[in-house]
C-alpha cells in the first residue's frame, strides 16, 4: 500500500465496531426491490456482494421503509415493519460478512414529503403528509407542497417505537448496527429545523425540545439493543432557505447545529453524518454538484462561510464537519463528492473521522482495494451523470442493476474483432479480453472515445468529466491486451481477409439532418460540420481547455469559418439540443429551442433536466414542444406552425439541427454470411446515451 492514503486506509472504530478502513458506504435509494417482496432478489445480492468484496471499511445498505404507509413514498422498497421481513434482510447481510465486512442499516421517514406528486400514479399512502408542524412550501424543485398533518404526541412516540422496533429487526438480521437519517428534509429534519417545528409542546421551541425526537430515538434504540451497539445519526449541519425566499436566519443555522450535535452523542449517538441542506433543493442536498448545475441558484453571499462552492460541489461540507467535529467526542463523517485523494487530505487536516462515498463506489466497487493495492489509475470513474438516482443503472459500471458482479471466462477462445473506438466499442474490447478471447479493436480516428471529447467540449469536465471515461479504458485495454489500430478503417472485404471467429460493430450513429425547405441555407450549421471541427481540434487540444476557449472565440465550421451569431435557434428538444442551448446561454446567446415532441428533454436525469429547465427560464431561453411543422429556413429565420397550426418566423442568426443520431447498420449487413458471429452494439443499433452503449455492450459481449 502506498503512503499517499495512508490515512484513509487505516481501521477506525464506530461505537465498538471495527472498520476495515475510513471509507464508508453511506446509504443511498437505488430502489432495486419492491414493497412485496420478502426475500432478497438476485440483483440487490449481486450489488451488495460487489461493494463487500471491493474493499470498504463500513457498508451502509439503504433504508428500508420502517412506517408502512406513512413512511413511504416509493414502492421500490424493502420494508422491514414487521418480523417476517427479518428473514429477507438476514440473507442480505449473510453475503456482505461472507467478505468480513461490518454493515449498518440506514433508517428514515418520508414524512412530510407530498404523498400524491404527480410522477407516482398509484401513492402507497391516502392520507396527509404527516410533520412536526403543518407547514408547507411552495418552491419548484421541492417536495413539500401538500399540507402536512401536524403529529401528536402519541403519535411521534408511536414512530419512535416503530423506529426503534426496526433496529431491533436488524440486529436480529445480523447488522453490526443501524444509520438514521435525519438530514434531508425528511422527518428527523422536520422536527430540528426551527423553520420547519413550530410546535409548543415537549417537541418543539428550544433547541433540546426540537432535538428530542430524535434523542429519544436513539435513546430506544440503545435500551432495547444495548449500548454496544451503535447507532450513527445523520444531520444537517446547516439550511440555507434564501433558494426557497426563505430567510436563513429562520432555518437550521450553523450555530444551531453545533448545539444540537451534542444532544445527540449524549442521547447515545457512536458517529454523526454530516450533511447540509438547502430549501426547494433537496437533491442538492447529499449530491451537492447537482445543487451548482448549470450554475448555483442563490448568490453565494447567502451561504455560510463554512459552505465551500468554489468546486462544483467537492468536499462542499468539509469545514461545516469540521466545525461540529470540534464541539464532539465521537467521529464524524461527511460526504460531498469525495475521492480518494480529496478524503486523504480531509483525514490529514483533521476535519472528519470518515470519508463517506456512495457514487464512486457504485462506479467501482473496486474502489478501496485497488487503492489499497497502489493502482489508483485502475479505477473506474464516477463522472456525476447521475444516471443511478433512482434508474438502478450507472454509466461506467455496467454490473449495476444486473444479478452480476463479475465476467466469466469463456469456453472456448475467439479472435474477436471491434470496430469502433467510442463507449460501446471499448466496453465490448473489456469485456471481450475479461472472457480470455483474442482481441483487436479497430478505430478510424487517431484517438478513442468516439464522440464523447466532442461532448466534453459543449458540456466542459467540471460536471462530468467525460474524458476520464477514455482514460480509464485506455489503461483497461492495454493492461488486457487489446491490441489496438487506431487511423485504421476498416470494411467487410478487410475484416472478411482477417478471419475473426466474432465481430463486434460499434462504428456509431449517423447525424440527421432534417428535411426541411431551405436547409442549405448557410445560416443553417449542420452536425457534421461541427462534428467535423470539434474533431480536428481535440486531436490537438483537451476538451476542458477548448470549453474555456470557446467562451472567447466559438468557430463552428471549416467550411466557410463560420461563426454562431447573437439570435441562434436550434432544432431538436432532446439531450443533444438542451445542452447545446445550455452551452450557448453561457456564452450570452439568444437561444430558442423546437420540437415536434411535446415533452423537451428526452434522455436527461430527471433532477437535471428541471433545474436546466429552471436556469433556462431565468437565462430567457425559449421552449417551443409539439411544433406541427417545420415550414422553411430562409435568411430570416426558421419558419414554423405550433401546436395550433399558427404560422410564426423564429429570427435567427444561426439555424443548428440538434437531432438524436440516426443508426449506423450498414457494416453489419455487408458482414453477414461473411464471418461466424456478428453483434451490433452501442449507436449502430439504438442510438442513445453512453450509459445505454456500455450497458448494452456489456451484455451482448457476455455471450461471446
Amino acid at each position: 500500500m502506498s503512503n499517499k492514503y495512508e490515512k484513509l486506509m487505516e481501521p477506525g472504530y464506530i461505537g465498538n465496531v471495527k472498520t476495515r478502513n475510513r471509507i464508508i458506504k453511506t446509504g443511498a435509494g437505488l430502489m432495486m426491490w419492491h414493497e412485496s417482496e420478502t426475500t432478497m432478489n438476485k440483483n440487490v445480492l449481486a450489488y451488495y456482494e460487489s461493494l463487500a468484496r471491493g474493499g470498504v471499511g463500513l457498508l451502509i445498505v439503504e433504508s428500508p421503509t420502517v412506517d408502512y404507509p406513512k413512511g413511504a413514498r416509493w414502492r421500490e422498497r424493502y420494508r422491514l415493519d414487521q418480523d417476517k421481513y427479518v428473514k429477507g434482510m438476514s440473507q442480505l447481510v449473510k453475503i456482505i460478512k461472507k467478505y468480513d465486512c461490518p454493515t449498518f442499516m440506514q433508517m428514515n421517514h418520508d414524512g412530510p414529503w407530498e404523498v400524491k406528486p404527480s410522477i407516482i400514479t398509484d401513492p402507497i399512502y391516502k392520507g396527509a403528509p404527516i410533520a412536526a408542524s403543518s407547514v408547507t412550501l411552495d418552491a419548484i424543485h421541492d417536495f413539500h407542497k401538500e399540507k402536512p398533518k401536524a403529529l401528536t404526541i402519541k403519535e411521534i412516540e408511536d414512530i419512535i417505537d416503530k423506529f426503534a422496533s426496526a433496529a431491533v429487526r436488524a440486529k436480529k438480521a445480523g447488522f453490526d448496527g443501524v444509520d438514521i437519517n435525519a438530514a434531508s428534509s425528511h422527518l428527523g429534519h422536520n422536527f430540528l429545523s426551527p423553520f420547519w417545528n413550530r410546535r409548543n409542546d415537549k417537541y418543539g421551541g428550544s433547541t433540546e425540545n426540537r432535538a428530542r425526537f430524535v434523542t429519544e430515538m436513539v435513546q430506544e434504540i440503545k435500551r432495547r439493543n444495548g449500548n454496544d451497539f451503535p447507532v450513527s445519526v445523520c444531520i444537517n449541519s446547516a439550511e440555507i432557505g434564501e433558494g426557497a425566499g426563505v430567510d436563513s436566519k429562520q432555518c437550521l443555522t450553523v450555530e444551531e447545529a453545533r448545539r444540537i450535535a451534542p444532544l445527540l452523542e449524549k442521547a447515545g449517538a457512536d458517529l454523526l453524518h454530516i450533511r447540509s441542506h438547502v430549501l426547494g433543493y433537496h437533491i442538492g442536498g447529499y449530491l451537492p454538484d447537482v445543487l451548482c448545475y448549470p450554475e448555483r441558484p442563490i448568490d453565494k453571499k447567502y451561504f455560510p462561510k463554512e459552505y465551500d462552492t468554489r468546486h462544483r460541489g467537492v468536499a462542499i461540507n468539509a469545514d461545516l464537519a469540521a466545525g461540529i467535529k470540534k464541539v464532539l467526542n465521537i467521529p464524524v463523517l461527511t460526504i460531498g463528492k469525495l475521492d480518494p485523494e480529496v478524503g486523504e487530505k480531509m483525514l490529514r487536516q483533521g476535519k472528519v473521522d470518515f470519508i463517506g462515498m456512495n457514487r464512486r463506489l457504485q462506479a467501482d466497487p473496486e474502489l478501496p482495494n485497488k487503492i489499497a493495492m497502489g493502482m489508483p489509475e485502475t479505477i473506474a470513474p464516477c463522472t456525476a451523470c447521475e444516471n443511478c438516482l433512482g434508474s438502478r443503472r450507472c454509466r461506467i459500471n455496467p454490473y449495476l442493476g444486473t444479478p452480476y458482479n463479475t465476467v466469466d471466462k469463456a469456453k472456448t477462445r475467439k479472435k474477436v474483432i471491434v470496430v469502433g473506438g467510442g463507449p460501446g466499442g471499448m466496453e465490448s474490447a473489456r469485456v471481450a479480453a475479461l472472457r480470455g478471447h483474442d482481441v483487436t479493436l479497430y478505430e478510424r480516428s487517431s484517438y478513442l472515445g468516439g464522440l464523447t471529447p466532442v461532448a466534453a467540449l459543449v458540456k466542459g469536465v467540471e460536471q462530468e468529466d467525460l474524458p476520464a471515461i477514455t482514460k480509464y479504458y485506455r489503461n483497461q485495454l492495454a493492461s488486457l491486451g487489446v491490441k489496438l489500430e487506431l487511423g485504421r478503417e476498416v470494411d467487410a472485404q478487410k475484416i472478411q481477409a482477417l478471419k475473426p471467429d466474432a465481430v463486434i460493430v460499434a462504428a456509431g450513429g449517423l447525424t440527421q439532418v432534417p428535411e426541411i425547405p431551405g436547409i442549405d441555407n448557410p445560416k443553417v450549421i449542420k452536425s457534421a460540420d461541427f462534428y467535423g471541427l470539434a474533431k480536428f481540434f481535440v486531436k490537438y487540444f483537451s476538451p476542458g481547455f477548448l470549453n474555456k476557449v470557446s467562451k472567447i472565440y466559438l468557430p463552428v465550421s471549416f467550411k466557410f469559418w463560420k461563426h454562431i451569431g447573437k439570435k441562434v435557434v436550434i432544432i431538436g428538444g432532446a439531450i443533444q439540443g438542451c445542452e447545446l442551448a445550455e452551452f450557448l446561454a453561457f456564452r450570452g446567446k439568444d437561444v430558442t429551442i423546437v420540437d415536434t415532441e411535446k415533452e423537451m428533454g428526452t434522455g436527461m436525469v430527471d433532477v437535471l433536466m428541471a433545474y436546466l429547465f429552471s436556469w433556462f427560464e431565468k437565462k430567457g431561453v425559449k421552449m417551443i414542444s409539439g411544433v406541427k411543422q417545420y415550414v422553411k429556413i430562409t435568411d430570416q429565420g426558421l419558419t414554423i406552425k405550433d401546436s395550433k397550426g399558427k404560422e410564426q418566423l423564429l429570427e435567427a442568426d444561426t439555424i443548428i439541427p440538434a437531432l438524436p443520431l440516426l443508426p449506423n447498420n450498414e457494416l453489419a449487413k455487408a458482414l453477414k454470411g461473411k464471418v461466424k458471429e456478428i453483434y451490433s452494439v452501442g449507436d449502430c443499433t439504438d442510438p442513445q446515451l453512453i450509459a445505454d452503449a456500455i450497458g448494452t455492450a456489456f451484455k451482448t459481449v457476455r455471450k461471446i
